[in-house]
């Protein structure tokens, strides 16, 4: 019997992913804050990168938006991308999917 990740045949079953992109965002943002910039467009979480020993901002300046939707997704690109956040421009795309990752 063949477990799902040996077997090419298998594919992911999970739904497609509403994710922006976010470049360029300041040091001292957090997840709320980058939320909170995109409140206007419903997302449904943020996520910014950080270090795991410090728990602050790695201080590359980049984070992902979560939506339920591709409207949503699309109009937050249009209306956040080459705008001020935290004094610094930021950049706004469609994030990469994510391949899934399985863990033995």
């Amino acid at each position: 019997m063949a477990a799902p990740w040996w077997d090419s045949d298998w594919k992911d079953q999970s739904g497609p992913e509403y994710r922006c992109f976010v470049g360029n965002l300041p040091y001292g943002t957090s997840e709320s804050s980058l939320k909170d910039a995109f409140s206007s467009y419903g997302p449904l979480y943020s996520e910014i990168a950080v270090d795991p020993e410090t728990g602050r901002s790695r201080g590359f300046g980049f984070g992902f938006v979560q939506f339920d939707d591709q409207k949503s997704m699309d109009n937050a690109i249009q209306g956040m991308n080459g705008q001020q956040v935290g004094g610094r421009n930021i950049t706004v795309s469609q994030a990469n999917h994510r391949p899934r990752r399985w863990r033995a």
